[in-house]
């Protein structure tokens, strides 16, 4: 993370140009307006690369708003960050992601961040990506069945935090003592998962929006493919996989919706008896409400669709021994129950959306007048006077 001055020498702050919007895990300070929220607390939340965060205490009251870079305590040394949230949201906050202030050392901030302060945190974080790379190499020579995905340089350049993945416990001694002998600085081993990753590095999910473990998302629960199955979604890992490898969070999002609806749905193993015959179930739609019923076991035919209390009934009437007339439902085609639920509005599927039609149509004139002007060919069979 670089950190920028504007044309006189001074921060971007909130009250001018702010630049914490385009930070990863960004909170919106909707109590910006209210200066007598500034003052409920003394905790600030301050935000280094990517997504790593840390309260720090403002115990020499410095008038902090949102977007200041400022010099914080680290051990050793200092770090350097950005003023991401204060006042009341700064509580706010702690309670949320559930941090007990009595376990967590709070480290206090020492100034506003000084051009030379700023000069020299720039100049460390622009070894990143080289020590990653020599770092990597230095870990393929020691054969440690790791991957180191970042590295962090602290502020003031004298430490530097490697974060890396790895499915089983790695043994850091050797690698810790060559890190130090090479880069000369205080080596930090974080590890971190795949999610984490995916979510430092960052990136756009396949709905065209900015990854949520970049924006917003910070609790990864496990995702199992069940959650796929209980709403009738094609198993298929390539769809299914995000950026980190794993099954996309967000096939949670919507799972206990799902899971509520299919409460009231009878058994996929029932079937229902009826003058007609014996129906089988065939597909569910669980937000619609309607069950689609086939009268053969094996392949879909003769589809009926059905709500699932009108199913419920006719369950209930088949243990009595009653057999209705009907179902009662709408018939429908394989073709209707196949279909997706979607408009091509925007002719995104269309093969020729390139194509320009004023240009094809006089390609197509010319082409058209071109062979009227050609003379013809004798076929043979033909006569020339025909």
């Amino acid at each position: 993370m670089d950190f920028t001055l504007d044309s006189d020498g001074c921060q971007m702050t909130s009250r001018g140009c702010c630049r914490t919007t385009a930070l990863k895990l960004s909170v919106f300070d909707w109590l910006n307006d209210l200066p007598e929220t500034l003052s409920e607390s003394d905790l600030v939340e301050v935000q280094f690369k990517n997504t790593r965060k840390g309260y720090y205490l403002n115990a020499d009251h410095l008038p902090l708003v949102k977007g200041d870079i400022v010099a914080v305590e680290a051990s050793p040394g200092h770090d350097i960050g950005e003023v991401t949230l204060t006042g009341r949201l700064v509580v706010l906050q702690i309670l949320k992601n559930r941090i007990d202030l009595s376990r967590y050392e709070v480290r206090k901030i020492y100034r506003i961040a000084r051009e030379a302060d700023i000069e020299h945190a720039n100049e460390a974080h622009a070894k990143e990506q080289d020590t990653m790379i020599s770092a990597r190499k230095i870990a393929k020579d020691l054969q440690l069945d790791m991957k180191i995905g970042d590295v962090e340089y602290q502020g003031d350049g004298s430490k530097a935090i490697f974060y890396y993945i790895a499915d089983e416990r790695v043994d850091f001694r050797q690698l810790i003592k060559v890190f130090a002998e090479t880069f000369r600085i205080r080596i930090e081993m974080k590890q971190i998962g795949a999610r984490q990753e995916a979510g430092r590095i960052g990136g756009t999910g396949p709905c065209g929006r900015e990854l949520c473990c970049t924006t917003w998302l910070t609790n990864f629960t496990s995702v199992a493919t069940t959650a796929a199955r209980v709403q009738d979604l094609s198993l298929n890992p390539q769809k299914l996989a995000g950026q980190c490898a794993k099954l996309k969070c967000c096939l949670n999002f919507e799972l206990d919706c799902y899971q509520d609806a299919l409460r009231k749905f009878p058994d996929k193993n029932i079937t229902l008896e009826t003058q007609d015959g014996t129906w089988y179930h065939f597909k569910a739609n669980p937000l619609a409400d309607e069950v689609t019923y086939s009268s053969d076991p094996k392949i879909p035919a003769n589809l009926v669709v059905i709500s699932s209390h009108q199913a419920n009934d006719i369950i209930e009437q088949n243990k009595k021994g009653i057999k209705p007339a009907s179902l009662g439902g709408k018939a429908t085609s394989v073709d209707t129950v196949k279909t997706f639920d979607y408009e091509n509005v925007v002719g995104q599927d269309d093969l020729t959306r390139f194509d320009r039609p004023g240009r094809q149509k006089s390609r197509g004139n010319n082409a058209k007048g071109r062979r009227e002007n050609r003379p013809q060919r004798n076929n043979g069979n033909k006569r020339n006077d025909e």
